[in-house]
């Protein structure tokens, strides 16, 4: 497994979470509380994602979640970045 990169395959929502379906099959979701970009948006703007070798795009929200940082556990780092800047 060792160099192996693991792609997101699929996403969907349901009421409170974003799921992504990894091109290992495993399926992992986050609350969407996480990242309130995706919380805010209307369901159009949350279907207007690109899928990438290492995460999920989202030009029109400005919103980026790599597959690593869903493993991980990671919310939206956005917040957390801007407070050290400030």
């Amino acid at each position: 497994m060792h160099g192996m990169t693991i792609s997101p395959e699929k996403v969907w929502f349901d009421e409170d979470n974003l799921w992504v379906m990894l091109s290992d099959v495993r399926t992992i979701g986050a609350p969407l509380a996480w990242f309130p970009s995706l919380l805010h948006a209307d369901p159009v703007s949350r279907q207007g994602f690109e899928l990438g070798v290492h995460g999920i795009h989202w030009g029109a929200l400005d919103e980026d979640i790599s597959v690593m940082g869903l493993l991980a556990g990671f919310g939206d780092q956005t917040r957390r970045n801007r407070k050290r800047a400030a």
